[in-house]
């Protein structure tokens, strides 16, 4: 479908082998790797784990952005990623570290080295590409990528149920084509380390779509959680 669209819309982009080489890459890690590195993981640790892990992509991506991009963050900001991570923690739970599963926080750090190296990859080499061109080049090196994982280490099978292909359906057009859509062209408009930084919204998120959607419960304890990633996030990208 990208393709389909990037040929009527992107007609005069000529990104040339380095530039798809860079997209390529950097498609593979952040869709490829962190995604399927975060479902393997989730198979052995509770996702308010991976919730857990997963705040250390702001932090990370903040502090790696500064020596290569030259980004530079204020001390009210270095606070808001405090704040951000602690929230989340309340959020999660911070109890909920599964210590008993090496093998899946093992695959969540994967998982979120994988998004911190994506995301300053493409700030670094990528930021200027079109947003629909850039998608097609990095989406499709990540499905060949997932297919190589599949065929070295699974036997494909699927049984085509009405479920399961509406999750298909949500996770193509909502998270492929939404979410990573959206993560590209902030990353074009925006800072590396600030962008991360919506990322500690993300647990909030879906307990709040978990209590609306799935009747799950959601305890009085999570609300100050929620506060503080929100104050987090706004000291982060709040500009002077």
């Amino acid at each position: 479908m990208l393709a389909v669209a990037a040929a009527f819309l992107v007609r005069t982009w000529r990104p040339g082998i380095a530039g798809i080489a860079h997209l390529a890459f950097s498609g593979a890690i952040i869709n490829a790797c962190y995604l399927g590195g975060s479902y393997i993981a989730m198979t052995e640790i509770r996702s308010a784990t991976m919730a857990l892990v997963g705040a250390l992509h702001p932090i990370a991506t903040a502090l790696i952005s500064g020596p290569l991009l030259g980004e530079r963050f204020r001390g009210r900001q270095w606070a808001g990623f405090a704040l951000g991570a602690a929230g989340v923690a309340a959020v999660a739970g911070i109890g909920a570290f599964d210590l008993g599963h090496p093998a899946g926080i093992a695959w969540a750090l994967v998982s979120v080295a994988s998004l911190t190296a994506g995301t300053l990859y493409h700030a670094r080499f990528c930021r200027d590409a079109p947003l629909i061109g850039a998608n097609t080049v990095q989406l499709a090196a990540a499905a060949a990528t997932a297919w190589a994982f599949t065929w070295a280490f699974e036997t494909p099978h699927a049984v085509w149920t009405p479920g399961l292909l509406a999750s298909l359906g949500y996770v193509t057009f909502c998270v492929s084509l939404g979410a990573m859509g959206l993560l590209l062209y902030m990353l074009r408009h925006g800072e590396a380390g600030r962008v991360a930084s919506n990322f500690y919204l993300t647990p909030a998120v879906t307990a709040l779509l978990a209590w609306v959607i799935l009747g799950e419960d959601l305890p009085g304890a999570m609300w100050p959680g929620f506060a503080l990633t929100m104050i987090g996030v706004w000291l982060i990208r709040r500009r002077t």
